[in-house]
């Protein structure tokens, strides 16, 4: 719903109070010749197009406190009081199933969301070679919508490897889209040694997904793009990056927040098209000590603003307050801010993916695989 909207359904609230309290100066004045009755009896029934129950009680408590004092006195006043009492059970009776079925098919929306969100963002594992990993995924407030954020972590014989991305738009061409570069991600990040040969494949299989004839609106080919950052941790103290248009990783140190910022900033997939050249697609090594900890996450994240003073949230200062704790608590912690900026009402879908760097000891401390069935 666009800001238009809410204005036209704020108003149109208060047009019943507005209508009862007309009648009720009407009533009060020398005109008050004039028949109010049939416009108070019908109140209830307009209180019910854009409020609950509540409302419509609201409404029909004033009319019928405009009836009662009334100075006027005609052979319809027993029976405007009787209409009146009528319409509004009738409008309250109304109000309640119609909520009730709109929550039944909200939440009906929102499983098959869920579902589908779930088939496309496999659980991270809590461990991965040389890092501890935790994931998080908020919905936005509309929850009926399936976003396009999307992450992955896995362990291949070149490291860990992770994936974070944002697909521009909604709904079910934003799914393909997701579901095409992480189906791309999880098959070439085990046999492609460079990072940049990776990021190749993500895009190709996007290009794919955007090929086939009726599965992306036209609007979407013109405008739509994905963000994604491809990161990989090996046994060396350092992180390589591939950033293609996504809000930089952050990596805690100390305490202290520092953004792994891109040298040569690479467009998003699905705009190289509209580029007439472009830096080369290559890996960025940062330092990633034990002891560190990575970030990653979608621009829901740092775009959630305050109902108040519309300030965006300060991610940094969010990762520099929490105490030291787990992967999966410091992502709760980051949650609990999160909501609170926001007053639990977040505009955006979000995600999140955590790793944290551990010491030679601790890595070594892993489990052996589990051998392959068959």
């Amino acid at each position: 719903m666009d800001s238009r909207s809410r204005s036209l359904v704020r108003f149109a609230r208060w047009v019943p109070f507005a209508v009862v309290l007309i009648a009720l100066v009407i009533e009060f004045s020398p005109a008050n010749f004039l028949v109010t009755g049939t416009f108070l009896t019908a109140m209830p029934a307009v209180a019910a197009l854009t409020m609950g129950p509540k409302g419509i009680l609201s409404v029909t408590a004033l009319a019928l406190f405009t009836d009662l004092v009334s100075p006027a006195y005609d052979h319809a006043y027993y029976s405007n009081i009787a209409s009146l009492l009528l319409v509004s059970l009738a409008s309250v009776t109304m109000s309640k199933a119609i909520r009730t079925r709109r929550e039944d098919e909200l939440d009906q929306v929102r499983r098959i969301a869920m579902a589908a969100q779930e088939a496309i963002l496999h659980p991270v594992p809590a461990r991965l070679g040389p890092v501890r990993a935790a994931s998080m995924y908020l919905a936005a407030e509309t929850g009926a919508q399936i976003g396009g954020d999307l992450y992955e972590a896995v362990q291949t014989r070149y490291g860990v490897r992770l994936i974070v991305g944002d697909v521009r738009g909604k709904g079910l061409p934003a799914v393909r889209a997701a579901a095409a570069v992480l189906s791309a991600f999880r098959v070439t990040a085990h046999y492609e040694e460079e990072l940049a040969q990776v990021m190749n494949h993500c895009e190709a299989a996007l290009r794919q997904e955007r090929a086939v004839p009726g599965a992306v609106s036209q609007e979407a080919l013109l405008e739509g793009f994905v963000t994604v950052l491809i990161a990989q941790v090996s046994d060396t103290p350092e992180v390589q990056v591939v950033n293609c248009g996504h809000p930089p990783p952050l990596v805690l140190r100390r305490g202290k927040v520092r953004a792994l910022m891109p040298a040569s900033p690479l467009p998003p997939l699905g705009l190289d098209d509209l580029l007439v050249t472009g830096p080369p697609v290559r890996a960025e090594s940062h330092p990633f000590a034990p002891g560190d900890r990575l970030l990653l996450y979608t621009d829901g994240v740092i775009e959630a603003r305050a109902p108040d003073d519309h300030d965006f949230f300060a991610l940094p200062e969010a990762m520099e307050a929490v105490h030291p704790c787990t992967p999966q608590e410091f992502l709760e912690e980051l949650h609990r801010g999160l909501i609170r900026h926001t007053a639990d009402r977040l505009a955006d879908d979000a995600a999140m993916l955590l790793v944290d760097r551990l010491g030679e000891e601790e890595a070594d401390e892993q489990p052996a695989r589990p051998p392959l069935p068959g």
